[in-house]
């Protein structure tokens, strides 16, 4: 390796002292950050200064972190392809800027294979780690390994001077010898000499407060404020953490929170206090004096958390901000915090909190007993409410205006370089709750009215038995006045005669009819027909008012006559009704058996998954599986450019993931030729698509791909197609006409590429494109995931922030309702990712019907009516190995059915849960991977006994790579064996009546509620997700589950058992599935044609996204319009301007 940084033997004693500053992160388009979480704890608990970036970080960023933080080392996991481009660029980067001595270190080597570890190790990549060195060298064994190889590099020489605020290798290196020089004043003096003589006075902002109180939320959105009204204006910010005082060790975790350092001009600089119980460092004062020597305009520091004594920071800036929350006890306790004296400002964060508008009344009345200014207004003490978390809060712009012109009058700055032109409303900070105080605790009243079902269940049942015992003695009795089974005794029954003990039965009989109660002597009346209808030849029933008809009995090669439903035998009125209480027929309330009395016939419920490269290479892999079948069941699978929202780009940590594990898509042409050849408007085509972040601009994509198919088979049925042909050619005279790459697949007749570069509704009149469009978007059949709560909790593929994605869920959904769109799901509220995640099954289904509800509880608080979007709702389960799986799905559709009716009022097409199974990821192992396909069939059969709505199975090869053609159709192959061949399966309900399947039911039911009574204490789902809970939660039990596997207590055939002999098993040489330099050129030329054919009109629409935006207007209704003309990347990034990025969290 060829360096301009050197190695040497060791270092020397005083530099072994100095903590090594490490900064860790995931990879660009990466959500994947369980692995870098780990690692970054063992290196801090090393003693180690971690950085930690969290996931999705490009090279850029993370280099600017190292340069900013002075690091030793950058640590980095990468699971999502693309790596060889992602890391040589990091390199490349690093070189360039003369920084080559921070060394990088790389996790995620499953992903990564031999010849390209050796080649990234050859570029200069330090090391990249393998499961094999997990597996040899431990975890312990791979830190100390970091650690030797980053002490074994050399810094270059450094001398320290005044500092240039545009070179921040320098300041930064001039930060950390202040840092290591603190505690040697005549060190600290010689260095200090160029930089005190300065004669720059820039405000020094101190933010400071509680630990929890989210100052570096509030921290970054004041700096997004600062450069938008300022933004020519350098700005240092210098963030403290504590050290940690048993291992020397400290997590700057401020950096993670800020979106607003990616601006060249925003130096940020994270310290360790490197001293115990203080909130700053020895180091500060110094560093914010040469910080005013280096020239920049505005400094803010941020301390580590405080106490209620603590005011350090007064002494060491020129205007002070205080931040807390709510959460401050007794108001008695105010008078101890000695900030509330001294701070200029005091900001009241997280004010959406229960009890907010109390403490700042409280807060205000003991800064006027502070300040002895008793007959201040309110409005006039510098006290503000703040909910630092919202994009643009009213109270963040009120407290940002108040601290600009506080510090310009405080320290008589001109006021025209100070100047906040923006007239911010006075509008009341607390804004309307996404889910309404009232309605707070929905979780725990779900849970209450599940048990109360039971219970009402067990009475009902036990009066059942009751009346029946009694109507039988009757019936022995021969009394000549018995009426009708389940009819009542006419009064005058009950007292005439003079046989006493035939008027105690008719009483008693009478009695328990009471006692079971309307619902149950309807269900109880209604079964002797339901019994015989499911006994009889032939059914018969009706959806949506078309009559579906079908034999009741399929014959084996026996001859035997095996009933499609299995009804049961009970004589007791008591069994009878508890069964239908709480398992019934398919298609019957609770529907824990399934929501259809019978499934479709003729149609599997078999997901044809592709996601690969270019829309092309995809849509003849989606030939290739629908070749034959006369259903077509798309499930698409994007690459993780398009899944953050962004376009192709010849950036290499951007190329190098284009097309990679998911096709490639960024504009609505590229979504007209990925399903092109299928007919999207036909009732036996359905198209899923695994995509969250960006999911409204693509379903938009998706929906105008629909319309236009629509208006192309209009313009060629009325014989019009060549007069638009001419259009279109028209359209195109300048420049060159989108086109399909390639020959086209077996069965594809071009449909959908006719109109390719061209919206439908330039083709046709707009009376006619306005009836097509609503043809199509209430035909179209499918889902889109757009679960942005799960991503939050475990993928983390958000890309806005929380509130306007949710915002933008509601929008789609709304649009649904408003236009009759009712065969396709909105959301597919999705479980299987917080499996893979690493929960546990109870976890999964707890966590995933707790969001559901969340999403009911948002709708109906924006004033949707639930029969509008309930049935607009899917889910999305993965099922694993354990036998809480064998039940997932009766459990939901009864939790969720019982809510819909008992709470919501729904109907009963709202009460139906409809949800998909993809068997699990987790459970592919890389070791013996034939063995993965014998899982994968049993968690097939899990679903399809559960009759779940569609199922995907995965690849056998899927713990290695993209899969191939070959394991496709093996996976395709295990549901169709199923389906086809088990004879069993001939039956649809063959696990009710189980003994342990009723048992596991019920276990597993109670553990959901407790869940959700735990999620209730928290707050609900959303209070819940600002402590992590879930996050937390869902690591703990991977954790717990790794652990059992490496020692071998859960059992894993191939992995910890039953493993072949050494040299026994043949290594098979498995077909690695990668974009090729073709496909990634082919899409950045197809995008930069889009962007040239649509320049003028882009940018107009784009405007017009905005401004809906700015006026609360549907935002998905307006996308319908926008991606007609921009890709994919423009209108997330103008979606960014006015509905803020996700913020990531630690």
């Amino acid at each position: 390796m060829g360096t301009a940084a050197s190695r040497i033997q060791g270092r020397s004693t005083a530099e072994e002292s100095i903590p090594l500053r490490f900064v860790t992160a995931a990879s660009l388009f990466d959500g994947h950050d369980a692995a870098i979480n780990m690692i970054r704890r063992i290196l801090q608990s090393n003693g180690a200064e971690v950085i930690h970036l969290g996931h999705n970080r490009a090279v850029a960023d993370i280099v600017r972190a190292a340069i900013q933080e002075d690091a030793d080392g950058i640590a980095v996991s990468s699971y999502q392809g693309g790596h060889m481009e992602y890391f040589k660029y990091m390199v490349d980067m690093l070189r360039e800027k003369g920084c080559e001595h921070i060394r990088v270190v790389v996790g995620g080597g499953g992903t990564i294979v031999p010849h390209e570890i050796a080649e990234l190790e050859e570029y200069g990549v330090e090391k990249v780690y393998t499961p094999h060195d997990g597996m040899s060298m431990g975890l312990k064994g791979m830190i100390e390994d970091v650690f030797e190889r980053v002490r074994a590099w050399q810094r270059p020489e450094f001398e320290p001077g005044r500092g240039d605020k545009s070179d921040h290798i320098s300041v930064g290196r001039t930060l950390s010898l202040i840092e290591q020089a603190s505690d040697d004043e005549d060190v600290l003096k010689a260095m200090a000499k160029d930089w005190h003589a300065t004669t720059n006075r820039p405000p020094v902002v101190g933010i400071t407060g509680t630990g929890g109180a989210g100052k570096s939320s509030l921290t970054d959105e004041l700096l997004n404020r600062f450069r938008r009204f300022f933004p020519d204006a350098d700005i240092a910010v210098l963030a403290v953490d504590p050290t940690r005082r048993r291992t020397g060790g400290a997590l700057l975790g401020d950096r993670i929170r800020m979106n607003s350092l990616m601006d060249e001009r925003v130096f940020m600089r994270s310290m360790a206090t490197r001293r115990a119980h203080l909130a700053t460092s020895a180091a500060i004062q110094e560093s914010l004096q040469f910080l005013r020597s280096c020239g920049f305009e505005l400094i803010i520091l941020e301390t580590a958390g405080i106490g209620q004594s603590d005011s350090e920071v007064v002494d060491l800036v020129d205007y002070s901000l205080y931040v807390m929350t709510s959460e401050f006890g007794a108001a008695s306790q105010l008078e101890k915090i000695e900030m509330l004296d001294y701070a200029d400002m005091i900001a009241i964060n997280k004010f959406e909190k229960r009890g907010s508008k109390d403490a700042l009344r409280d807060v205000r009345k003991q800064w006027k007993r502070n300040h002895l200014a008793f007959d201040k207004p309110d409005e006039d003490v510098p006290v503000y409410p703040t909910i630092a978390s919202q994009f643009n809060d009213p109270g963040m712009n009120r407290l940002f205006k108040a601290m600009v012109n506080g510090f310009t009058e405080k320290l008589e700055l001109p006021a025209e370089r100070w100047r906040v032109e923006a007239e911010f409303p006075e509008v009341d900070v607390e804004r309307q709750a996404l889910i309404p105080p009232s309605r707070e605790r929905y979780l725990a009243e779900i849970a209450n009215t599940g048990r109360k079902a039971h219970r009402r269940s067990e009475t009902a049942a036990e009066a059942a038995s009751r009346a029946h015992a009694c109507y039988e003695a009757l019936k022995t009795l021969e009394d000549e006045r018995l009426p009708e089974p389940l009819e009542a005794y006419p009064g005058d029954a009950l007292t005439e005669g003079d046989d006493n003990s035939l008027r105690t039965l008719r009483q008693r009989y009478n009695a328990a009819l009471e006692d079971i109660g309307e619902e149950g002597r309807k269900l109880l009346k209604a079964w002797p027909e339901r019994r015989e209808a499911a006994r009889s030849e032939q059914f018969n029933y009706k959806v949506r008012g078309k009559e579906i008809t079908g034999d009741n009995y399929t014959e084996s090669l026996a001859g035997v006559q095996i009933p499609k439903i299995g009804v049961p035998r009970y004589r007791d009125w008591g069994d009878i009704l508890h069964w239908r209480m709480n398992e019934n027929l398919p298609g019957e309330y609770p529907f824990t058996a399934g929501v259809f009395p019978y499934r479709r016939e003729g149609e599997d419920p078999t997901r044809m998954f592709a996601g690969e490269g270019t829309p092309e290479r995809t849509n003849r892999r989606f030939h290739y599986l629908a070749g034959g079948q006369p259903f077509t069941r798309l499930s698409t699978a994007f690459d993780s450019v398009t899944l953050y929202g962004e376009d192709p780009d010849e950036r290499p940590d951007i190329y190098g993931r284009i097309g990679n594990s998911g096709v490639s898509i960024a504009t609505v042409d590229d979504m007209k030729k990925l399903y092109s050849g299928f007919d999207l408007l036909a009732p036996t085509t359905s198209v899923s698509m695994t995509i969250n972040g960006p999911a409204p601009i693509i379903l938009a994509m998706f929906m105008n791909a629909a319309i236009d198919q629509r208006v192309e088979t209009y313009l060629k049925e009325e014989g019009r197609w060549e007069e638009a042909e001419k259009k279109i050619k028209a359209l195109f005279r300048d420049g060159e006409r989108p086109g399909y790459g390639g020959a086209l697949p077996d069965g594809h007749d071009s449909h959908g590429l006719n109109t390719l570069g061209v919206p439908g509704d330039q083709l046709v009149e707009p009376e006619v494109y306005e009836k097509l469009k609503a043809e199509a978007i209430q035909s179209v059949r499918g889902t889109v995931q757009a679960d942005i709560l799960k991503e939050d909790q475990a993928q983390n593929t958000c890309i806005f922030s929380t509130e306007f994605a949710l915002k933008m869920m509601g929008d789609v959904q709304q649009y649904f309702s408003n236009n009759n769109v009712r065969n396709f799901y909105s959301v597919s509220i999705s479980g299987y990712h917080i499996a893979e995640a690493g929960a546990n099954p109870i976890t999964q289904l707890a966590l995933t019907l707790s969001n559901g509800f969340t999403i009911v509880e948002y709708y109906l608080a924006r004033g949707m009516d639930i029969d509008d979007f309930a049935p607009n709702l899917s889910f999305f389960f993965s099922n694993g190995m354990d036998p809480e799986y064998a039940v997932i799905g009766r459990v939901a559709r009864r939790i969720w059915a019982r809510a819909m009716r008992d709470i919501y009022q729904g109907s009963e097409r709202s009460q139906k849960l409809k949800y998909h199974i993809q068997t699990s990821g987790r459970s592919l192992h890389a070791q013996e991977i034939q063995f993965n396909d014998i899982r994968t069939t049993l968690q097939a059969l899990y679903a399809l006994y559960d009759n779940c709505n569609s199922l995907h199975t995965n690849a056998y090869d899927e713990a290695i790579t993209t899969p191939t053609e070959e394991s496709v159709r093996r996976a395709m192959a295990i549901q169709m064996i199923i389906n086809k061949e088990l004879g069993l399966n001939k039956n649809q309900n063959p696990i009710q009546g189980s003994f342990i399947i009723e048992e596991l039911t019920d276990l597993v039911e109670e553990a959901v509620y407790l869940e959700f009574e735990r999620i209730a204490e928290r707050g609900g789902v959303l209070g819940a997700m600002e402590t992590m809970y879930q996050r937390g939660k869902i690591q703990d039990e991977s954790h717990y589950y790794e652990q059992k596997k490496h020692d071998g207590s859960l059992p894993i055939v191939g992995v910890n058992t039953f493993q072949p002999r050494e040299g026994a098993e043949e290594e098979d040489e498995i077909e690695l599935i990668r974009s090729t330099e073709e496909e990634k050129q082919s899409q950045l030329r197809n995008i930069q044609s889009f962007w040239r054919h649509n320049e003028q009109e882009g940018q107009a629409r784009l405007a017009r996204l905005k401004q809906v935006a700015s006026e609360n207007g549907n935002l998905f209704a307006e996308l319908m319009e926008t991606v007609k003309y921009c890709s994919l990347g423009q209108i997330t990034h103008a979606l960014y301007e006015v509905g803020g990025q996700y913020r990531r969290s630690m």
